[in-house]
């Protein structure tokens, strides 16, 4: 007899695939708990106070941390082995960042000699990539700067200047630019 589940065999996968519909159930499992959670506090599931933001924040929090970990050389309370240049985490600044769910405060870790440079969150950067082609698919479809930050600020509660749709907007027509003067290879 096999190890693998009747449903498995049944529909001739493999174990990877078998694995995978295993970790999709408990996903689906942890959603449910999620969701029952919200609505028994009274929480939204979007919104600024929303559930998806949290979860949203717990997510890139915590890929922070794992950032910060990488980057000392250590997990949080663990001490410096003999000979390591010693840096230490610092405590964590805050900063909000417009996302697909709205914008979300987050604490981003710092260190003393002032050497991190987050990859997930960049410094200096208030917009994750989704925003972005957000923005360029309200242009491509006729929408204006002006009725593109409305539409940003009315489903998402976020705050995205004409200007700031300028530049993402620039940028991209730069780019296409560039790859439509491009050299092309001699055949």
């Amino acid at each position: 007899m096999s190890a693998e589940s009747p449903e498995g065999v049944e529909a001739g996968l493999s174990g990877s695939q078998q694995d995978e519909q295993k970790v999709q159930e408990e996903q689906r499992v942890l959603v449910g708990r999620l969701v029952e959670a919200a609505k028994a506090d009274g929480r939204e599931l979007v919104g600024r106070d929303g559930m998806l933001a949290g979860l949203v924040k717990l997510v890139l929090e915590t890929a922070l941390q794992g950032e910060m970990d990488a980057h000392l050389g250590r997990g949080y309370g663990e001490l410096a082995g003999p000979g390591e240049v010693v840096n230490h985490r610092n405590g964590t600044r805050s900063k909000t960042v417009v996302t697909e769910v709205g914008p979300v405060e987050i604490g981003v870790p710092r260190d003393r000699n002032a050497t991190f440079e987050p990859r997930i969150v960049r410094k200096r950067r208030r917009r994750l990539g989704g925003v972005d082609e957000m923005v360029l698919s309200l242009s491509a479809q006729g929408l204006t700067h002006g009725e593109i930050s409305a539409h940003l600020a009315e489903v998402y509660g976020a705050e995205v200047s004409k200007a700031t749709i300028t530049a993402i907007t620039a940028r991209v027509l730069d780019g296409m630019t560039e790859w439509q003067n491009r050299p092309l290879d001699p055949a």
